[in-house]
């Protein structure tokens, strides 16, 4: 025998011998694992969905005259009342197109919470005792009530069985003009303040949405909705909780729109003087 095979004889019988890995017989596996996938018997456990599937409400439309209780809930109940004709055809005519022409409209400059300043995308004016301050902007008391809207405060309060101090009138010039989401809830106005709201000129769409549940946390994907289309003459109370449960639009539109004048009369109370209880219903 050579030296070289001599010497990988002597090296290799201080190695141990290679261990192989046994492989499982049949008799080597449990009966209950084998195939348990496919023997076992088979058990599903029902789990409801921690958050339960929410709907998106279908939007309501309120287009006939009448009396709408709209929501009841811990603030109180929300109403509406709408008046379509409240003006005769003829005599809307002629009174939109003479305060369309001889009321004092101009264009109010807001202010957004840091500061930055913006121009409403309506026209605007103010008549009452009081000056009016909403968006960090205040209108100053006019007193100089043109004839037609003193005709119209009496006629409103007749209908409505309220008395009213004041009048904010929007001109909405066209399609463009528009109000965003908002609540008529300024301190001077009190709790529960009743708004009466008349329309003259083309029709617009008012629109409401209800405020969110506090778990939503100011989203509104979930809540209820509703569309009312205002019309040449139609008169529409605001009453009870509207101004706290629930807020309200004019959109933009993208067609043509003739020009709209909104007549919204209210009440004003003097700092000294705002109720500090709720409205009693």
């Amino acid at each position: 025998m050579s030296d070289k095979r001599q010497r990988a004889r002597v090296q290799g019988s201080w190695a141990k011998p290679l261990h192989k890995p046994q492989q499982p017989t049949a008799q080597d596996v449990p009966s209950s694992a084998a195939g348990s996938w496919k023997n076992a018997p088979r058990s599903f456990e029902f789990h409801q969905p921690a958050d339960p599937i929410r709907e998106i409400p279908v939007e309501k439309v309120i287009e006939n005259a009448g009396d709408y209780e709209i929501s009841q809930g811990p603030s109180g109940v929300s109403r509406l009342r709408l008046i379509p004709g409240f003006l005769q055809q003829e005599e809307a005519d002629w009174m939109f197109s003479k305060l369309l022409a001889e009321l004092p409209w101009s264009q109010k400059t807001n202010f957004r919470m840091m500061g930055d300043a913006y121009d409403e995308p309506r026209l605007t004016c103010w008549y009452g005792d009081l000056p009016y301050t909403y968006s960090r902007s205040a209108m100053q008391p006019n007193t100089q009530w043109h004839p037609v809207l003193s005709t119209l405060r009496l006629a409103v309060e007749q209908k409505s069985g309220h008395k009213f101090n004041s009048l904010l009138c929007n001109l909405y010039r066209d399609g463009k003009d528009s109000i965003g989401w908002h609540s008529d809830n300024e301190p001077s106005l009190g709790p529960e303040p009743i708004i009466a709201s008349l329309s003259l000129g083309d029709t617009r769409v008012f629109s409401l949405r209800k405020q969110p549940l506090p778990e939503d946390k100011g989203d509104y994907t979930y809540v209820e909705r509703i569309r009312i289309p205002l019309t040449h003459g139609t008169l529409l109370l605001m009453e009870g909780c509207m101004q706290v449960d629930w807020q309200h639009q004019v959109a933009k539109e993208y067609h043509d729109r003739g020009p709209r004048i909104n007549l919204t009369f209210r009440t004003i109370y003097p700092e000294p003087e705002r109720p500090s209880g709720r409205f009693v219903r």
